[in-house]
């Protein structure tokens, strides 16, 4: 059984709808950050990084939400094409993209002050800049969900389609200068996309589970957790 270290509506949520979807038993441990308890040895001896999450296996701790997914996917042999499949190479460089790039730049939306400080004019300026580049890369992804691509969009969702409603979730709901900076509504494929997600019974036990709202991606509000925080 996996033990996944999460903390509400944080990156552990994407590991927790795959884990929903693979069917795998899996234990939940809370990280308070309102404590700060990222921070303590104990789970820095999990993820010296001190980031959320970490996923306990028998193989020991796993950090890094990207290399978590694509770790459970070829365990388990589903939610993304195979070692030696044609669509390999496709699905590792837009996984990456989503991880490496996307979120990457969400961070500077969300915490604005880690990378400009305090001063609220560096804030606006960042947040000019880097929300015009995320539009950007939500464009590129609304391309590549209208070309039936068989890995992202699909009937059966993958790694890459929970990992990129999250961030949708994420976008429309924790900018920290401007929180209307996205308009899901222009981006019809990638809101179809979201809208599918919600009706599968992993999302629905999720956002029961971290106090999220029944459209969780595509009229999404903060959480509203028994414990923890999602932003403390």
């Amino acid at each position: 059984m996996y033990r996944l270290h999460y903390a509400p509506d944080n990156a552990s949520l994407i590991v927790r709808l795959a884990l929903l979807e693979l069917d795998r038993p899996f234990t939940t441990v809370l990280v308070d950050r309102s404590s700060r308890q990222q921070d303590s040895a104990a789970y820095r001896r999990l993820n010296p990084a001190g980031l959320i999450p970490v996923l306990e296996t028998a193989q020991g701790p796993i950090f890094e939400t990207g290399a978590i997914v694509l770790w459970l996917a070829e365990t388990h042999g589903a939610m993304a094409p195979a070692t030696g499949d044609p669509q390999r190479g496709g699905f590792l460089k837009w996984l990456f993209f989503v991880s490496n790039t996307l979120h990457a730049d969400l961070r500077m939306v969300f915490y604005p002050e880690q990378y400009v400080g305090p001063e609220p004019g560096a804030q606006r300026l960042l947040h000019a800049a880097v929300t015009a580049r995320v539009r950007r890369h939500y464009g590129l992804l609304e391309d590549l969900a209208r070309s039936a691509w068989c890995w992202f969009g699909a009937a059966q969702p993958s790694m890459l389609d929970l990992y990129v409603a999250v961030t949708l979730r994420w976008a429309q709901i924790y900018a920290r200068v401007d929180r209307h900076w996205l308009r899901l509504q222009d981006y019809p494929a990638l809101l179809a996309l979201v809208r599918r997600l919600e009706s599968r019974a992993s999302v629905v036990q999720a956002a029961t589970r971290e106090g999220l709202a029944e459209t969780p991606f595509s009229a999404p509000g903060p959480c509203h957790p028994p414990e923890g925080s999602a932003l403390g």
